[in-house]
């Protein structure tokens, strides 16, 4: 080991400890916004409820609205790094869907943040164009591993028209995963989804009465 190298259970530790405080600075910021609204909490009230200092939140977000909607960029980062890893002969929309299914492993593994996220979220349209300017950013990654895997130029119809269906099929099940309060599982609701997509977006079965 090198001078001034930190050993692999050092590191172990200096991780857990940021994990624990980014969720420790999200959890505070999305529970104090739900008591009070997003305009009547500041960084300094969020800090102080996760006993962090503000210089110290400035390390984990950039904002307090980063704080509330999560760590989209990261999210992104490891989606396409999923899906470059689904064998080549699986199509498409059935690559996103597999791409996903640790997101959403996650999601329901930490399902009362994620729902108190969803709520905040509702109820402060304000967070509404920070949201929108995040999902730009990934719907065009997206685009262009899409692309990439089909084997199309960037500019071509079919990358950008799947990226923003499949993009609306899991928010679609996101909402009504919502909804439900997370009484049913995500991963069925976004399986449900992305298999009528699949099918070609028929006309659901009057015969059948479905949540």
């Amino acid at each position: 080991m090198t001078v001034g190298s930190a050993s692999p259970a050092t590191a172990g530790r200096r991780d857990r400890k940021k994990q624990q405080t980014h969720r420790a600075l999200a959890t505070a910021a999305l529970r104090l916004v739900a008591e009070r609204g997003l305009e009547h909490v500041t960084v300094e009230e969020i800090s102080a409820a996760a006993d962090v200092s503000s210089r110290t939140f400035f390390n984990y977000f950039p904002s307090k609205d980063d704080a509330l909607i999560g760590d989209h960029a990261l999210d992104s980062a490891r989606f396409v790094a999923r899906f470059a890893e689904v064998p080549p002969e699986v199509p498409a929309l059935a690559a996103i869907r597999a791409a996903l299914g640790e997101v959403i492993e996650e999601m329901q593994a930490d399902r009362e943040l994620w729902l108190l996220r969803m709520v905040v979220i509702s109820r402060n349209p304000a967070l509404l164009p920070r949201l929108a300017a995040v999902g730009a950013e990934t719907e065009r990654a997206m685009t262009e591993v899409v692309a990439a895997r089909v084997g199309v130029p960037a500019d071509h119809g079919f990358p950008p028209l799947l990226t923003t269906v499949s993009g609306a099929a899991f928010r679609t099940a996101m909402l009504r995963w919502a909804a439900a309060g997370g009484a049913r599982s995500l991963a069925d609701l976004v399986d449900e989804a992305f298999d009528t997509l699949a099918a070609g977006l028929p006309d659901p079965d009057r015969t059948r009465t479905t949540s």
